[in-house]
């Protein structure tokens, strides 16, 4: 039985600001560089300031008129038409997509993927520390691969997925849909932001969460983001702000329920994820502001492994090889860690009306996480109940920042943290919470020797 924590749909407000972090057992056991930041990585496109004004979020009626005068627009035209394109796609007559496309797709994604991790050892030297790191990242991604080739094969092959759906107009607007198999009925929904440290951050990262999730009747929207250098902290808000306004408002298409809408973050997404709720409880709580989705239509905000006090770990990044003075060109400055820092944030008495407004928050992290500590979440959290906010905690004993995210749901089986997620999903459905107790374990796809080695070389 999964774990008894707070109910999203009844979150008891006379528990606000009683301590509700809840511990699970154990299931297994180079000096700073000076930065420029060059505009070779992406000389189209220029850093744009943070979360443009948008249409109305006030009625039904304003969402069908943005949707009219986008299809006025040549450029929405052309993103509907991508959209509903995939769209088409759902029904079981459409023809399979050729292989010749999908070796294009893979090529064209693994040449991203090495493009960003060159960019990213070229701002971070090559001094032994990181030569160490690399090594270790290395034996790390060698002893999970057989279940990297399995889903990376799910992910180019399977009819389920919906690759690479257009969202917005900037660089990596971009998003994939999990869908699962069964189409009966509106399904409830997670938008997913991936982590990466800010830097090589890719929607891809979430496909082995995508298919685990859609397995149990939830469609996953895995939302791509740009990354440093292409943007700083301000641009990758923006398009987590853009991708879960696309999916607010077009979900249902896919079907999927617009009323039961979960947000998640891993890692830098968590962050993130964190920010862009936050800042959107801020436009509404405003005056005269106009946003294109609201925070009422998130059910509730899933944080797993996060950081939301960069005070807090600025100096903890530096000693783990993320130097200060990248950290703070991501973060815009020094001036700027204030207003991306969630965990400070709330406590400004000038946006308490903007924490009211904010959905249940439950926070999940390992105990064992040495590149982003335990303590991160469970600050947080009570940071949030203190000033009125509806948050908790959730440790899992001995569990490492990758253990939770990959090693876990590769090993098969039980997996705690998932099974939390999909209780806290499936609450109040008691006919997807009978689903869940016959559903059958899931398939290992890494032998357990070497989830134990991944485990104890991880560089992370």
């Amino acid at each position: 039985m999964p774990s008894p924590i707070l109910p999203v749909s009844n979150y008891p407000s006379s528990t606000a600001s009683a301590a509700t972090t809840v511990v699970k057992a154990k299931v297994d056991a180079d000096p700073p560089k000076t930065l420029i930041i060059s505009s070779q990585f992406d000389p189209e496109k220029a850093i744009t300031p943070l979360l443009p004004r948008t249409s109305s979020y006030n009625s039904t009626s304003n969402v069908n008129n943005s949707i009219i005068s986008f299809a006025n627009n040549h450029q929405h035209r052309s993103r509907r038409s991508s959209s509903d394109s995939s769209l088409s796609l759902l029904s079981d007559q459409s023809p399979r997509r050729s292989i010749g496309r999908e070796v294009g797709h893979a090529a064209s994604e693994t040449f991203l993927l090495s493009r960003l991790c060159v960019k990213l050892f070229s701002y971070l030297g090559v001094g032994y520390r990181w030569i160490t790191r690399f090594l270790a990242l290395g034996c790390y991604a060698l002893l999970l691969m057989p279940g990297f080739i399995q889903v990376a094969y799910y992910y180019f092959f399977s009819r389920q997925v919906r690759r690479s759906i257009i969202y917005g107009e900037k660089p990596r607007n971009r998003l994939d849909l999990y869908l699962p198999k069964s189409s009966h009925g509106a399904k409830p929904v997670v938008a997913f932001i991936t982590g990466g440290a800010w830097i090589i951050g890719y929607k891809a990262w979430g496909s082995l969460l995508g298919q685990q999730l859609s397995e149990r009747d939830i469609i996953v929207a895995c939302i791509d983001y740009r990354n440093f250098p292409q943007g700083t902290i301000s641009d990758m808000v923006e398009d987590a702000s853009q991708g879960i306004s696309f999916v607010c408002n077009n979900i249902a298409e896919y079907g999927g329920d617009p009323n039961r809408i979960y947000l998640m973050g891993q890692s830098a997404g968590a962050h993130i994820a964190a920010c862009t709720l936050i800042n959107q409880a801020i436009k509404e709580a405003g005056e005269g502001d106009s946003t294109s989705w609201s925070v009422s239509q998130i059910k509730a905000y899933f944080g797993l492994s996060g950081g939301y006090n960069l005070f807090n770990l600025i100096d903890h990044f530096h000693n783990r090889g993320l130097y200060r003075s990248i950290f703070l060109s991501i973060m815009e400055g020094e001036d700027s860690l204030h207003q991306f820092s969630p965990d400070v944030l709330v406590q400004d008495s000038n946006i308490r009306p903007a924490v009211s407004l904010l959905p249940p928050i439950i926070l999940f992290h390992g105990t064992a996480d040495f590149s982003i500590p335990a303590d991160a979440s469970t600050s947080f959290a009570d940071t949030l109940r203190r000033v009125g906010g509806k948050a908790e905690s959730i440790l899992y004993d001995g569990k490492t920042h990758t253990d939770l995210f990959l090693q876990d749901p590769m090993r098969g089986g039980r997996d705690e943290m998932f099974e939390d997620v999909v209780a806290i999903i499936h609450g109040g459905d008691e006919e997807a919470l009978a689903k869940d107790a016959v559903a059958p374990p899931r398939r290992r796809l890494v032998p357990e020797f070497m989830l134990k080695l991944a485990h104890n070389v991880s560089p992370f």
